[in-house]
């Protein structure tokens, strides 16, 4: 008889014991860490904020290009600047042949790439010899001294307007390309 109350009374604490632990887990299910990233609108933990940010890259004592922000906060682990209200100006052969300004960028600091984006108007893009680029988004490849997006482009400038989508711009040899749906108006004379 006393070995059938043993046996309910473990029962029992077992029972007690499994719901404490299945309590245990309902609560702490919400505050397992992830290793996801912040979702956007979330502000990540910088390591550095920086005010009045400047990165310029040169070659010997050329400057190549050069990216101003109005704030960057600094990601030393993943090598990265997060940037707001940015001016880039890229430098050819010429000197100054090309500038844009975003509303928010993201500088890589180990490959030197960047991107440009605006929230509501289209990125504007000027070049020396007379031409503005209008599009959403812009990357900059250092490697290969190339700008490209896959978003739609307008082009205006020397009696000319020309839409499509996609653009791929070439520093080295300062010629630009529009990738696709390509469309070219001769733009009224002013």
């Amino acid at each position: 008889m006393w070995e059938l109350v043993l046996r309910r009374s473990l029962l029992a604490l077992s029972a007690i014991l499994a719901g404490f632990l299945g309590y245990l887990l309902l609560v702490n299910a919400d505050s397992v860490p992830t290793t996801q990233p912040a979702p956007p609108g979330v502000p990540e933990r910088a390591d550095a904020k920086i005010s009045e940010f400047t990165f310029t890259q040169t070659k010997g004592e050329v400057i190549q290009w050069q990216v101003q922000a109005k704030q960057a906060r600094l990601f030393e682990q993943d090598k990265r600047a997060l940037l707001d209200v940015v001016d880039v100006t890229l430098y050819g052969q010429q000197g100054k042949e090309l500038t844009v300004s975003g509303d928010e960028g993201s500088l890589d600091t180990a490959t030197k790439n960047f991107v440009l984006i605006n929230k509501t108007a289209p990125l504007v893009v000027k070049t020396q010899s007379g031409y503005t680029i209008y599009t959403n988004h812009l990357a900059w490849t250092d490697a290969t001294k190339e700008i490209r997006t896959e978003d739609p482009v307008r082009i205006i400038g020397n009696g000319l307007e020309i839409t499509g989508r996609g653009l791929l711009g070439h520093m080295d040899s300062e010629e630009f390309q529009v990738l696709e749906d390509v469309h070219v108006d001769l733009a009224p004379a002013s």
